[in-house]
């Protein structure tokens, strides 16, 4: 039967491509029937309230709200994007009056959740929604796919709206001056990256560019993995056929995917040639089996071909009409010399072909990691693939690089000045948290009242026994419990694949120790006998019924989940051992058929390996992770967070069984889930500067990448943000110390910069008392029992942060992050009221004092620079434990009045050293010169204002061509 409604408001939406309008006028002037216009809202507003799951009206409003509602370029609006003003807008200009609102509200509420954050230059628009919508066949076909895989109309429009905003900042195809953009987009460990690039490559090949290369990992597996995605899920069954008949099984040997159990029926189809439905094919360059080794077809297929011969490529008249070209290249030396040289004998042409160069885990092979103290003079040394990538974006005038990581901090490392490099100087986005994904926070409490840790976390202690057995056991379980759910209904494609990953070394020989414990451990676990039932019978009860999802099967007792055990132990023993080695000793080890989850249909096993797990390749189906690997870079261990992800279905299931006390070297033990909490503070830290200088300042951009990079945080002592080698280029900009001791050495020499510190230092000196105070702090924690005279004095913290924003340094990048920590304390919340400064008075008989320009008589200190311009140690043990009691760092020890009196909340503590080099010489008035004296400060800020967030250092990229600046500039809180 003909839903004629549903087929009116289709054309009515049709209508208003370019925003809302009058809905009750356009209904009228497009329906057949003659009724009055108000009619049309009362047939919608009765149907919408009545309607049933799967009601295509209500989906139909479902995606135009869920688009119009996230739109960020909508000119037809002045509303914020996700917000209920935004939709209010919408209703207004429909013209919907309160009844029908409440029922759409009811069926489509807002969606809020925040979308992709942006840093960017400022460009010239040319990618409008009109310009999209125009040309837009392979996005259209790559959006209709995802909805046939699921995905809900508010993932749809973020995906649209977030490889939009990559596209809109690329350079126009058609542009005659050839520009190659750079950019860098930062997703979520296993988040949908891909997807987001499969999108940007649809929208950037309906636009016009017509070369794609697609630089896909560094193993054969990984860059198979992404042919395959663009193959099924972009280029399509007829494009990858070209011309074949699907039903001549002759014809179709050699053609790939025959074997794949996904083809054809999951392949999007076009319908037909895309060039026989007036629009263009694209021809791969590369196939599922075969990376880039040559043009098979010659040099001549790469040579665009053109409708009118005098217009270069660019022009319209060419491009719109031209096949365009998709390649999927391993990140290798030989292949990418390959593509190189086949380049170079195309010739000019090459300069006239807009190009997109899609980079995948672009901080892993891509970044440069050589020293650039050892550079010659003038020249810069590059790693092979970096190198490699530069002489691709030289040969390619009109090619645009866009980098996609989980971990962008060797990214931001690169040096912004180095135009033959790959810092995102044009953009940088940092896409959203996809709706479904587990994250970090999904396994860690950051918020008081979280429950995540006890959900999915059990840690594994040194004290404990063996919780292996306990990890084997729930692998089992949670097989199951799956096989029961796709049993009661629930869709079965989540459950397909059911993976174990266990993660303790990077050594290959530990590896087959290890599947040799595993093996032997499943065959004495007893899973057909009374005792194995017994273990998983506890462990259903005192674990996963008490943490299942209420909305999701759960059995009411073991003997109910009894027969799904038998199913899924048989099936992870399929082969005869549940476990596979996965190390990547060869590439022939991820050939291994019961690894591929592409053509396999069912891989019910356990993995045991190590770096070749934890990067790109994507463990389908996992839900017991068993990790006790340690790494001292962030951004690895980040990488080996393969737990995170997508988990429909069953993410009540997921269990992280992780080391809590790890040995990393001789005597050290470190918690690793605790170190993966700091990667988190360190991402959010990360993102928060992104969301920070997003906004736009009259329609304009704040700053661009390249000004202000963002910073990158390291909030454990022992987990750098990324390799030494990856952090030439990173300049220290802040460190975050609350309650330690901070002792600069690196002091001016001139006569003229030391009078000058000494001038800035007055307003401090004027106000310590005149009399000294016998100050005093022993504890048995600190070890110390001091004592000693002082003059004292408080200043408040804006008038010290002046003082040392003023000061003079022969190293000032030896004090600016702290600095930087100081004047960012009020911004963030964390104020610091005031700071009791300390001079000590010397205790020997040979103490000089003297007065500094008019101060009262100075105790003075004599100190020597040892290397260059910096000093020794400038402070003294005995005074540091009254500081550190002053500024909150201990306890009250002896409590000492004169001490304890004090102490407060939120005050640091400043130790002050008049410092004189030689003998010094003073009038007979008690008077020195300034110029003699070396003002040094030692500081302690409150312990009080960490709130929690403890110890934090920030790295920034330095700019070569910014190389003359002390300090990179910072904007003011």
């Amino acid at each position: 039967m003909t839903d004629h409604l549903f087929n009116l408001h289709g054309d009515v939406l049709a209508a208003m491509r370019r925003g809302p309008k009058a809905f009750a006028k356009l209904a009228f002037v497009l329906s057949d029937a003659d009724e009055p216009a108000n009619t049309y809202v009362g047939h919608f507003h009765d149907r919408i309230v009545g309607a049933g799951p799967g009601d295509e009206l209500t989906a139909l409003w479902h995606r135009t709200l869920t688009a119009w509602d996230l739109a960020e370029q909508a000119d037809w609006s002045d509303a914020p994007a996700r917000t209920d003003a935004r939709r209010a807008d919408i209703y207004d200009r429909l013209g919907f009056g309160p009844d029908l609102r409440k029922a759409l509200d009811e069926a489509v509420p807002v969606f809020k959740e925040p979308g992709a954050t942006v840093i960017s230059k400022e460009f010239t628009s040319w990618y409008s929604r009109d310009t999209a919508a125009a040309r837009a066949f392979y996005w259209n076909s790559y959006e209709q796919m995802l909805r046939r895989k699921g995905w809900s109309d508010a993932a749809v429009a973020s995906l649209d709206e977030a490889s939009h905003a990559v596209v809109e900042r690329l350079s126009d195809p058609t542009r005659p001056e050839a520009y190659g953009a750079r950019g860098l987009v930062v997703g979520y460990v296993q988040s949908g990256k891909t997807a987001n690039f499969t999108g940007v490559t649809a929208k950037a090949i309906d636009a016009g560019y017509r070369l794609v290369i697609v630089l896909g990992g560094t193993l054969n597996l990984l860059r198979d993995q992404t042919q395959r995605r663009l193959d099924m899920e972009l280029i399509g069954r007829e494009n990858i056929l070209r011309g074949v008949d699907p039903s001549d099984t002759d014809a179709l040997v050699g053609v790939d995917y025959q074997d794949d159990e996904d083809w054809p029926e999951k392949f999007v189809s076009h319908g037909a040639r895309p060039s026989t439905l007036g629009f263009f094919d694209i021809e791969r360059l590369t196939t599922r089996e075969e990376d880039y080794g040559g043009l098979e077809t010659g040099i001549r297929a790469l040579e665009i071909e053109k409708q009118v011969r005098s217009l270069p490529v660019y022009d319209p008249a060419n491009l719109h009409h031209a096949a365009a070209r998709l390649m999927v290249v391993k990140k290798n030396k030989s292949r990418l010399e390959k593509l190189i040289k086949d380049l170079k004998k195309i010739g000019p042409i090459l300069a006239e072909i807009p190009t997109l160069i899609i980079d995948d885990e672009s901080d892993q092979a891509s970044v440069n990691t050589t020293d650039p103290k050892k550079w010659e003079d003038g020249k810069v040394e590059r790693k092979a693939i970096n190198g490699l990538i530069s002489q691709l974006l030289g040969l390619l005038p009109r090619a645009q690089y866009v980098g996609y990581t989980a971990t962008p901090f060797a990214n931001v490392f690169v040096d912004p000045g180095d135009e033959e490099d790959i810092f995102p100087r044009d953009f940088l986005i940092s896409l959203p948290r996809p709706t479904g994904y587990m994250g970090v926070r999904d396994f860690h409490d950051l918020d008081a009242e979280g429950t995540a840790e006890e959900t999915h976390v059990r840690g594994i202690y040194d004290s404990t026994g063996d919780p292996l057995q306990e990890a084997l056991d729930s692998f089992v379980l949670t097989g199951a419990l799956k096989l029961y759910r796709a049993d009661r209904g629930l869709p079965e494609g989540p459950f397909r694949h059911h993976t174990m990953l266990v993660h303790e070394s990077v050594r290959q020989q530990e590896h087959g120790t290890l599947a040799l414990r595993i093996n032997s451990m499943w065959h004495r676990s007893a899973y057909t006998g009374p005792e194995g039932h017994r273990r998983l019978a506890d462990l259903l009860e005192a674990d996963f019924r008490k943490h299942a999802d209420e909305d999701l099967p759960v059995p009411s007792s073991y003997e109910e989940l009894k027969p799904y055990v038998s199913r899924a132990r048989q099936l992870i023993n399929s082969g005869g051992e549940p476990v596979i080695i996965v190390n990547g000793a060869t590439e022939r080890d991820y050939e291994q058929p019961e690894l591929d989850f592409d053509r396999t249909p069912h891989v019910w096993k356990i993995l045991v390996g190590g770096t070749k797990l934890a990067r790109g390749f994507t463990v389908e189906g996992l839900t017991v992770t068993y990790y006790r690997r340690t790494t001292q870079q962030a951004d690895s261990m980040m990488q080996m967070g393969r737990w995170f992800g997508f988990r429909p279905n069953y993410r009540d299931l997921v269990r992280l069984y992780i080391g809590r006390e790890v040995p990393m070297g001789k005597k050290k033990t470190v918690d690793l889930y605790e170190a993966f909490e700091a990667i988190c503070r360190d991402e959010e830290t990360f993102r928060a500067q992104l969301t920070r200088y997003s906004a736009l300042v009259d329609g304009k951009p704040q700053v661009t990448p390249a000004q202000i990079p963002p910073l990158v945080s390291q909030h454990l002592s022992w987990l750098r943000p990324a390799a030494r080698n990856k952090m030439f280029n990173a300049e220290l900009v802040e460190i975050r110390s609350p309650g330690q001791w901070v002792e600069p050495t690196a002091y001016p020499t001139s006569a003229a910069d030391l009078r000058h510190n000494a001038e800035v230092w007055l307003p401090v000196l004027n106000a310590l008392d005149a009399a000294p105070v016998t100050l005093q702090y022993s504890s048995g924690t600190y070890g110390r029992a001091d004592s000693y005279e002082a003059l004292i004095g408080t200043v408040d913290h804006g008038t010290l942060l002046g003082i040392l924003c003023d000061l003079r340094w022969a190293v000032p990048s030896q004090f600016s992050p702290h600095l930087e920590y100081l004047a960012s304390a009020d911004a963030t919340g964390h104020e610091i009221d005031d700071w009791l400064v300390i001079l000590p008075q010397q205790s020997s008989t040979r103490r000089v004092e003297a007065r500094v320009l008019g101060s009262h008589p100075l105790s003075l200190a004599r100190r020597t620079r040892r290397r260059g311009d910096l000093f020794g140690a400038i402070s003294e043990p005995k005074h540091r434990g009254v500081a550190l009691r002053v500024a909150g760092a201990l306890d009250a020890g002896d409590g000492n009045p004169e001490v304890e009196s004090l102490v407060r909340g939120r005050r640091g503590a400043l130790v002050l050293y008049p410092v004189v080099e030689e003998e010094p010489r003073i009038s007979p008035q008690g008077n020195i010169d300034a110029g003699d004296v070396v003002m040094a400060a030692c500081l302690v800020a409150p312990a009080s204002i960490s709130a929690g967030r403890g110890a934090l250092v920030r790295f920034r990229a330095i700019d070569s061509t910014r190389s003359a600046l002390a300090v990179i500039d910072r904007e003011d809180s």
